[in-house]
Protein backbone atom coordinates (compact mmCIF):
# COMPACT_ATOMS: atom_id res chain seq x y z
CA UNK A 1 0.00 0.00 0.00
CA UNK A 2 1.63 2.77 1.48
CA UNK A 3 4.32 4.88 3.06
CA UNK A 4 3.26 8.50 4.61
CA UNK A 5 5.63 11.14 4.85
CA UNK A 6 3.51 13.50 7.49
CA UNK A 7 4.58 16.84 8.36
CA UNK A 8 3.34 17.51 12.24
CA UNK A 9 3.84 20.97 11.72
CA UNK A 10 5.89 23.15 14.61
CA UNK A 11 4.85 21.30 17.85
CA UNK A 12 1.25 22.81 18.97
CA UNK A 13 -0.92 19.80 17.98
CA UNK A 14 -3.73 21.91 16.52
CA UNK A 15 -1.43 23.28 13.99
CA UNK A 16 -1.24 20.13 12.17
CA UNK A 17 -2.76 20.27 8.67
CA UNK A 18 -6.70 18.28 8.60
CA UNK A 19 -4.96 16.10 6.00
CA UNK A 20 -2.39 14.91 8.08
CA UNK A 21 -4.40 14.30 10.70
CA UNK A 22 -6.78 11.57 8.78
CA UNK A 23 -3.80 10.22 7.51
CA UNK A 24 -2.51 9.70 11.22
CA UNK A 25 -6.19 8.48 11.81
CA UNK A 26 -6.40 6.00 9.34
CA UNK A 27 -2.60 4.93 8.81
CA UNK A 28 -2.09 1.25 10.74
CA UNK A 29 0.86 2.41 12.43
CA UNK A 30 2.40 5.70 13.21
CA UNK A 31 6.01 5.62 13.23
CA UNK A 32 7.87 8.47 15.45
CA UNK A 33 11.93 8.80 15.52
CA UNK A 34 11.58 10.55 18.67
CA UNK A 35 9.99 11.87 21.74
CA UNK A 36 8.55 15.38 20.37
CA UNK A 37 6.93 14.12 17.50
CA UNK A 38 5.88 11.39 19.57
CA UNK A 39 4.42 13.36 21.77
CA UNK A 40 2.09 15.95 19.08
CA UNK A 41 1.71 12.66 17.41
CA UNK A 42 -0.50 10.51 20.40
CA UNK A 43 -2.74 13.62 20.38
CA UNK A 44 -4.44 12.43 17.14
CA UNK A 45 -3.54 8.60 17.71
CA UNK A 46 -3.94 5.80 20.63
CA UNK A 47 -0.29 5.35 22.25
CA UNK A 48 -0.85 1.57 20.96
CA UNK A 49 -0.60 2.72 17.21
CA UNK A 50 2.47 4.16 17.81
CA UNK A 51 5.74 2.82 16.38
CA UNK A 52 8.98 3.92 17.99
CA UNK A 53 12.63 3.63 15.81
CA UNK A 54 15.45 3.79 18.05
CA UNK A 55 18.14 6.24 16.24
CA UNK A 56 21.77 6.24 17.86
CA UNK A 57 22.91 9.64 19.22
CA UNK A 58 25.97 9.74 16.77
CA UNK A 59 27.27 11.36 13.67
CA UNK A 60 28.76 8.19 12.93
CA UNK A 61 27.96 7.37 8.91
CA UNK A 62 28.15 3.55 8.86
CA UNK A 63 26.22 3.51 12.83
CA UNK A 64 23.36 6.16 11.25
CA UNK A 65 23.11 3.99 7.65
CA UNK A 66 22.78 0.77 9.97
CA UNK A 67 20.19 2.25 12.01
CA UNK A 68 18.07 3.51 9.00
CA UNK A 69 18.17 0.01 7.20
CA UNK A 70 16.72 -1.44 10.53
CA UNK A 71 14.01 1.49 10.78
CA UNK A 72 13.40 0.51 6.58
CA UNK A 73 13.16 -3.15 7.30
CA UNK A 74 10.66 -2.38 9.93
CA UNK A 75 8.73 -0.11 8.35
CA UNK A 76 8.16 -2.16 4.88
CA UNK A 77 6.46 -4.88 5.97
CA UNK A 78 3.11 -2.64 7.23
CA UNK A 79 3.52 -0.12 4.05
CA UNK A 80 2.82 -3.09 1.68
CA UNK A 81 0.29 -4.43 4.10
CA UNK A 82 -1.69 -1.72 4.39
CA UNK A 83 -0.84 2.13 5.31
CA UNK A 84 1.72 3.41 7.96
CA UNK A 85 2.87 7.15 8.49
CA UNK A 86 6.34 8.11 9.36
CA UNK A 87 5.56 11.44 11.46
CA UNK A 88 7.95 14.36 11.59
CA UNK A 89 8.13 17.58 13.35
CA UNK A 90 7.76 20.75 10.39
CA UNK A 91 7.56 19.15 6.69
CA UNK A 92 8.84 16.49 5.75
CA UNK A 93 10.80 17.49 3.18
CA UNK A 94 12.51 20.79 4.94
CA UNK A 95 15.44 19.86 7.34
CA UNK A 96 13.89 16.59 8.34
CA UNK A 97 15.15 13.34 9.04
CA UNK A 98 12.49 11.92 6.70
CA UNK A 99 14.67 12.70 3.67
CA UNK A 100 16.97 9.64 5.15
CA UNK A 101 14.21 7.41 5.33
CA UNK A 102 13.08 8.03 1.79
CA UNK A 103 16.25 7.30 0.49
CA UNK A 104 16.80 4.31 2.22
CA UNK A 105 13.20 2.95 0.84
CA UNK A 106 14.37 3.45 -2.57
CA UNK A 107 17.28 1.63 -2.12
CA UNK A 108 15.76 -1.41 0.12
CA UNK A 109 12.20 -1.46 -0.66
CA UNK A 110 11.73 0.10 -4.39
CA UNK A 111 8.01 -1.55 -4.22
CA UNK A 112 6.44 0.61 -1.26
CA UNK A 113 4.70 3.73 -2.47
CA UNK A 114 6.06 7.60 -0.65
CA UNK A 115 3.26 9.80 -0.67
CA UNK A 116 4.49 12.95 1.57
CA UNK A 117 1.84 15.25 3.68
CA UNK A 118 3.26 18.83 4.15
CA UNK A 119 3.20 20.52 7.17
CA UNK A 120 3.66 23.69 8.84
CA UNK A 121 7.47 24.84 8.62
CA UNK A 122 9.06 26.92 11.11
CA UNK A 123 10.44 28.93 7.35
CA UNK A 124 6.93 30.20 7.46
CA UNK A 125 5.82 30.17 11.32
CA UNK A 126 9.09 32.08 12.11
CA UNK A 127 7.65 35.50 10.47
CA UNK A 128 4.14 35.25 12.67
CA UNK A 129 5.97 34.36 15.74
CA UNK A 130 8.64 37.37 15.27
CA UNK A 131 6.07 39.59 14.32
CA UNK A 132 8.35 39.67 10.61
CA UNK A 133 6.37 39.91 7.43
CA UNK A 134 8.28 38.90 4.53
CA UNK A 135 6.78 41.08 1.63
CA UNK A 136 6.82 40.46 -1.90
CA UNK A 137 9.79 41.45 -3.83
CA UNK A 138 12.30 40.61 -1.10
CA UNK A 139 14.39 37.48 -1.60
CA UNK A 140 15.27 35.45 1.56
CA UNK A 141 18.02 33.17 2.35
CA UNK A 142 17.90 29.64 4.71
CA UNK A 143 21.08 29.22 6.58
CA UNK A 144 22.67 26.78 9.51
CA UNK A 145 24.36 28.00 12.27
CA UNK A 146 25.26 25.66 14.44
CA UNK A 147 28.09 25.92 16.68
CA UNK A 148 28.07 29.54 16.65
CA UNK A 149 28.97 30.39 12.89
CA UNK A 150 27.33 33.83 11.31
CA UNK A 151 26.46 33.03 7.80
CA UNK A 152 26.72 36.37 6.05
CA UNK A 153 25.65 37.53 2.54
CA UNK A 154 22.00 37.73 1.97
CA UNK A 155 19.92 40.73 2.94
CA UNK A 156 17.79 38.59 5.10
CA UNK A 157 18.52 35.13 6.40
CA UNK A 158 16.74 32.44 8.84
CA UNK A 159 18.81 31.13 10.58
CA UNK A 160 18.16 27.10 12.32
CA UNK A 161 19.91 25.25 15.06
CA UNK A 162 21.31 28.49 16.68
CA UNK A 163 22.48 26.44 19.31
CA UNK A 164 25.52 29.78 20.45
CA UNK A 165 23.63 32.47 20.05
CA UNK A 166 26.08 35.28 21.60
CA UNK A 167 28.61 34.06 19.26
CA UNK A 168 26.28 34.04 16.08
CA UNK A 169 25.40 37.46 17.46
CA UNK A 170 28.51 38.87 17.51
CA UNK A 171 29.26 38.09 13.99
CA UNK A 172 25.61 39.33 12.34
CA UNK A 173 26.29 42.64 14.26
CA UNK A 174 28.96 43.26 12.57
CA UNK A 175 28.16 42.79 9.44
CA UNK A 176 25.16 44.87 9.82
CA UNK A 177 22.40 43.38 10.34
CA UNK A 178 19.40 43.60 13.08
CA UNK A 179 18.57 40.22 14.90
CA UNK A 180 16.38 39.01 16.36
CA UNK A 181 15.84 35.04 17.93
CA UNK A 182 12.72 32.51 18.47
CA UNK A 183 13.32 28.99 20.75
CA UNK A 184 10.43 26.23 20.49
CA UNK A 185 8.24 28.59 18.69
CA UNK A 186 4.50 27.40 18.43
CA UNK A 187 5.87 24.70 20.36
CA UNK A 188 3.76 23.23 23.30
CA UNK A 189 7.05 21.21 24.58
CA UNK A 190 9.02 23.47 26.48
CA UNK A 191 9.49 27.58 26.97
CA UNK A 192 8.78 29.29 23.84
CA UNK A 193 11.21 32.52 24.35
CA UNK A 194 11.21 35.47 21.47
CA UNK A 195 13.99 37.76 22.38
CA UNK A 196 16.90 40.60 20.36
CA UNK A 197 19.43 39.61 23.26
CA UNK A 198 21.39 37.04 22.80
CA UNK A 199 22.43 36.88 26.36
CA UNK A 200 18.76 35.55 27.22
CA UNK A 201 18.90 32.51 24.59
CA UNK A 202 22.65 31.63 25.27
CA UNK A 203 21.58 28.04 26.60
CA UNK A 204 22.12 25.34 23.91
CA UNK A 205 18.76 24.70 21.95
CA UNK A 206 18.47 22.58 18.95
CA UNK A 207 15.33 24.73 18.46
CA UNK A 208 16.20 27.23 18.43
CA UNK A 209 16.33 30.31 15.30
CA UNK A 210 17.22 33.52 14.44
CA UNK A 211 16.10 36.23 11.56
CA UNK A 212 18.71 38.54 10.11
CA UNK A 213 17.82 41.19 8.14
CA UNK A 214 20.16 44.25 7.06
CA UNK A 215 18.36 47.93 7.59
CA UNK A 216 18.48 48.85 4.53
CA UNK A 217 16.86 45.76 2.97
CA UNK A 218 13.64 46.39 3.35
CA UNK A 219 11.10 46.89 -0.22
CA UNK A 220 8.89 49.79 -0.42
CA UNK A 221 5.16 48.86 -0.68
CA UNK A 222 2.41 50.50 -1.98
CA UNK A 223 0.23 50.69 1.06
CA UNK A 224 3.42 52.22 2.58
CA UNK A 225 1.71 55.50 1.64
CA UNK A 226 -1.66 55.32 4.19
CA UNK A 227 0.60 55.17 7.11
CA UNK A 228 3.06 57.67 5.43
CA UNK A 229 0.27 60.07 4.77
CA UNK A 230 -0.92 60.81 8.72
CA UNK A 231 -0.94 64.52 9.64
CA UNK A 232 -0.31 65.49 13.01
CA UNK A 233 -3.24 63.95 14.54
CA UNK A 234 -2.64 61.14 13.38
CA UNK A 235 -5.87 60.41 10.40
CA UNK A 236 -4.40 58.96 7.77
CA UNK A 237 -5.50 59.91 4.33
CA UNK A 238 -5.47 57.57 1.32
CA UNK A 239 -1.95 58.44 0.64
CA UNK A 240 -2.62 60.65 -2.39
CA UNK A 241 -2.96 64.00 -3.16
CA UNK A 242 -4.45 66.32 -0.75
CA UNK A 243 -5.48 68.99 -2.67
CA UNK A 244 -7.40 69.49 -5.60
CA UNK A 245 -9.36 67.05 -7.45
CA UNK A 246 -8.41 64.22 -6.09
CA UNK A 247 -7.08 61.81 -9.51
CA UNK A 248 -6.81 57.52 -9.72
CA UNK A 249 -3.24 56.67 -9.41
CA UNK A 250 -2.26 55.14 -12.98
CA UNK A 251 0.59 53.56 -11.48
CA UNK A 252 2.61 55.55 -14.18
CA UNK A 253 6.15 57.51 -13.92
CA UNK A 254 5.63 60.96 -15.18
CA UNK A 255 7.49 59.90 -18.83
CA UNK A 256 5.01 57.20 -18.98
CA UNK A 257 6.70 54.35 -17.94
CA UNK A 258 5.78 51.88 -15.27
CA UNK A 259 6.33 52.59 -11.68
CA UNK A 260 8.56 50.32 -9.62
CA UNK A 261 5.97 49.50 -7.30
CA UNK A 262 3.46 49.42 -9.99
CA UNK A 263 4.85 47.06 -11.84
CA UNK A 264 5.48 44.48 -8.34
CA UNK A 265 1.79 44.85 -7.40
CA UNK A 266 0.78 43.62 -10.92
CA UNK A 267 3.08 40.95 -10.61
CA UNK A 268 1.82 39.97 -7.12
CA UNK A 269 -1.93 40.17 -8.60
CA UNK A 270 -0.55 37.67 -11.68
CA UNK A 271 0.76 35.46 -9.43
CA UNK A 272 -2.40 35.22 -7.10
CA UNK A 273 -4.60 34.67 -10.42
CA UNK A 274 -6.09 37.85 -10.46
CA UNK A 275 -7.45 39.73 -13.95
CA UNK A 276 -4.25 41.85 -14.25
CA UNK A 277 -4.89 45.28 -16.78
CA UNK A 278 -3.03 47.93 -17.71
Amino acid sequence: MTLYGVGLGPGQSDLMTVRGRRVLEDADVVYSPGRLSRSVATEHVPEARIGDLDFPMTRDAEKLRSAWKAAAAEIAPTARDGTAAFVTLGDPNVYSTFGHLRRTMAAFHPDVELEVVPGVSAVTAFATALGVEITAGSSLALREADGGISPTGPDRMVLFKVTDAPATHEGLVEAGYDVVYGRRLFMEQGETLVTDDPTGIDERDYYTLAYAERPEARVEQATDAFLESADENGVVSDGGETTGPRRASTGRRPDGGESDIARQERSESALCGDEVRR
